[in-house]
């Protein structure tokens, strides 16, 4: 699935990227269009970081071609740059500077005039919830709040596109629902992400469309529903407790189309889960689960289910 390159506010056709012997980035295409959030998932090391470099202009690709507004990247990185605004992975906001005053001096670096900027930052710190914290520093907020000044900071100039690496990465649940709400506000004026994430509940509810990487490779693109469907039985049975594991090998596994394991956890994914519901009350010992496929099964099921070591 890809969206027509046509009406692409962002595209990257081919991109490679070679460090050594190893190619970390492998022949990926995709386009953003207007208004569309593109999740980017995968694990350790599938490429996530390095694609979003690329898209940056921060990495120049051995091969392939990167347009954005209808601009070649890196050749017109700064006009491209111009046009977006970026989140990264770690904090870089100035511990030195309030919060106000952080998003004054990055607006400097747009060239935007200083009256201007002034105009725009009671809008953007209400944005983010943090009018009352004009004056704060950095050091004084927490992690959410941390985040949300990122995000508005990514947003003094305007940005038509918005790349987010693992924006909310290290919040606790209510600050990832708050940081969740602006971003989805940000879609409704018709901003486009790029966003790249681990939590796979965020990308079903963030994005309208997938890319799943492994090994620098697109293994899968689509809409969230439409993958976990493809690629997915409906009904999901997690059961655990003492004993779980051995009905791997039981007759209840023919009840499932296919069948788990994870930690002490087995997992029967199936077309309908009544019939094994109803075997499986013949083991009252056992604690049971039974679910819709979601998309972290999507993830597993195409990934793997090892963990990988930061790459």
């Amino acid at each position: 699935m890809q969206t027509p390159t046509s009406t692409a506010l962002f595209s990257a056709k081919g991109l490679v990227k070679r460090y050594g012997n190893s190619t970390v980035v492998d022949d990926l295409s995709f386009d953003i269009a207007p208004g569309e959030c593109l999740g980017v998932i995968g694990p350790n090391g599938a490429g996530k970081t390095t694609t979003i470099r690329m898209c940056l202009g921060l990495t120049a690709p051995d091969d392939g071609s990167i347009s954005a507004f209808d601009l070649p990247m890196p050749k017109e990185a700064l006009a491209i740059k111009a046009l977006m605004g970026v989140v990264n992975q770690n904090d870089t906001l100035d511990p030195d500077f309030s919060c106000a005053e952080n998003l004054l001096v990055y607006g400097r670096y747009f060239g935007m005039k200083t009256a201007d900027i002034r105009a725009r930052i009671p809008q953007l710190l209400e944005f983010a919830s943090l009018t009352s914290k004009a004056g704060s520093k950095p050091g004084e907020l927490s992690g959410g709040m941390k985040r949300r000044l990122s995000l508005a900071r990514a947003l003094v100039n305007d940005p038509k596109l918005l790349l987010l690496d693992e924006p909310t990465t290290g919040l606790d649940p209510q600050a990832r629902h708050l940081m969740w709400e602006r971003l989805q506000m940000l879609l409704q004026q018709g901003k486009s992400i790029l966003l790249t994430t681990h939590f796979m509940d965020e990308a079903e509810r963030l994005c309208s469309r997938l890319l799943v990487l492994d090994h620098g490779k697109k293994i899968a693109e689509g809409k969230p529903r439409d993958l976990i469907a493809q690629h997915l039985e409906p009904d999901v049975v997690e059961v655990y407790g003492a004993g779980a594991l051995a009905l791997q090998d039981s007759p209840l596994a023919k009840l499932a189309a296919r069948v788990e394991i994870s930690g002490e956890t087995l997992f029967f994914y199936t077309q309908d889960a009544k019939p094994l519901l109803e075997a499986l009350q013949a083991h009252p010992q056992l604690r049971t689960l039974h679910r819709p496929a979601n998309l972290e099964d999507l993830f597993l099921k195409l990934t793997g289910r090892q963990i990988r070591e930061d790459a």
